[in-house]
C-alpha cells in the first residue's frame, strides 16, 4: 500500500496533472476537450494521462474513435480525495478550469440537441433504433393505472400522447425547444389537454420533488451524458412507492449510432441498468429483453422496471 501511495504522490506532484485530476473528478473528458480547457498541446495532455493511468488514478472509455477519461472508479483512495480537496483551494487556475469545462461539456450537449432540433417532426416517420410499438406495449401492460407520469426525453411527444389516454397527467420533458414546440402542436391538434410539456434536461428536471407516480425513459437514457444522474433525478421526483420504467437499447457495437442518432451510449447491459437503479435507491428491479430487430445491426430493446422505497 505504501508503494502505491509513493507512486501516486510522485505522479501528482506536477500541478498540471493535478488540474487534470480535478477536471476528471467532476466530468468525463476527451483529450481534445482537455486541450481546449487547459490550453496545452495534444502530446502534453496524452503524456500526462498516460502517467496518471499507469498510477491507477485515471481510466478511459471508448466513444467511437475517441476516448473519454475519468478518475478510476472504486478507487477509494482517501489520500487522493484529501489531496484534491486541498488542490481545489490552492491551484489558482482551478476556478477558470471549472468554468471552461462547463462550456466545453455544454458544446457536447448542444451538438446532441442540434440533432434533435433538425429532426423535429420526423421522428414518427424516420427509423429510430429500438423504438417499437411491441416494446412499448410490453411496458404499458405492466404499468398503466391512472396516475401522474413523467415522460423524460419525450422527443416529439408521440409516446406522451399514447400515455395520456389513461393517465391523469403527463409531464413531458425534453432538452430540444423545437421538439417541445412540435409536441405541443401535435397535442393541440389531437385535443389532448392533460400533457404538460416542459423544456429541460434529464439530469436537472424542472419537476418538483415527490410529485409523480411513474417515471418513463423511452429510448432516451442513452442520450444522457450521465445516465446514473438522470436515474437519480427520477428518484427525486417520484413519490414514495412510485415506479420507474426504462425502455432502452441493449448494449451493442454499432458505433455509427453516435453520428446517425446522436447516441451518447451504445446501449446498456441488464447488469448496468440494475446497478444504476440500485445506486439511486430503487428496489425490486426487473430487467428483460422485450424486442429483437430482424434487420442488421439487430438492435435489442431492454425493459427495466423498479420501485422507489415507501
Amino acid at each position: 500500500m505504501a508503494a502505491s501511495i509513493v507512486k501516486m504522490l510522485r505522479v501528482v506532484a506536477d500541478p498540471n496533472r493535478l488540474r487534470i485530476l480535478l477536471l476528471l473528478k467532476a466530468e468525463e473528458l476527451s483529450v481534445a476537450e482537455l486541450q481546449e480547457i487547459l490550453v496545452m498541446g495534444q502530446s502534453t495532455i496524452s503524456t500526462h494521462l498516460s502517467q496518471l493511468k499507469q498510477a491507477g488514478l485515471v481510466e478511459d472509455r471508448r466513444i467511437g474513435k475517441n476516448s473519454l477519461y475519468r478518475l478510476t472508479s472504486g478507487n477509494g483512495n482517501d489520500v487522493l480525495t484529501d489531496l484534491l480537496a486541498r488542490a481545489q483551494k490552492e491551484i489558482p487556475e482551478a476556478p477558470h478550469d471549472r468554468a471552461t469545462a462547463r462550456r466545453v461539456v455544454k458544446k457536447r450537449q448542444d451538438k446532441m440537441r442540434a440533432f434533435f432540433d433538425s429532426v423535429a417532426g420526423r421522428l414518427g416517420k424516420d427509423y429510430v433504433p429500438g423504438k417499437s410499438w411491441k416494446a412499448m406495449a410490453e411496458a404499458l401492460l405492466r404499468l398503466m393505472p391512472p396516475q401522474t407520469i413523467a415522460d423524460l426525453g419525450a422527443g416529439d411527444g408521440s409516446f406522451s400522447l399514447l400515455l395520456a389516454q389513461s393517465a391523469e397527467k403527463i409531464i413531458a420533458v425534453d432538452a430540444s425547444a423545437k421538439m417541445i414546440e412540435f409536441a405541443r402542436e401535435q397535442a393541440s391538434r389531437n385535443h389532448v389537454k392533460n400533457v404538460d410539456y416542459r423544456l429541460g434536461d434529464m439530469e436537472e428536471l424542472p419537476i418538483d420533488d415527490a410529485s409523480v407516480d411513474l417515471v418513463f425513459f423511452s429510448q432516451s437514457l442513452h442520450h444522457a451524458l450521465h445516465p446514473d444522474r438522470a436515474i437519480c433525478e427520477a428518484a427525486r421526483i417520484l413519490k414514495p412507492g412510485g415506479r420507474i420504467a426504462i425502455l432502452d437499447l441493449a448494449k451493442h457495437r454499432f458505433e455509427e449510432a453516435r453520428d446517425i442518432y446522436a447516441d451518447e451510449w451504445l446501449g446498456f447491459s441488464e447488469a448496468e441498468l440494475e446497478s444504476m437503479l440500485e445506486d439511486a435507491g430503487f428496489s425490486k428491479a426487473h430487467t428483460s429483453v422485450v424486442y429483437k430487430e430482424d434487420k442488421p445491426p439487430h438492435f435489442q430493446t431492454l425493459l427495466a422496471v423498479a420501485r422507489k422505497a415507501q
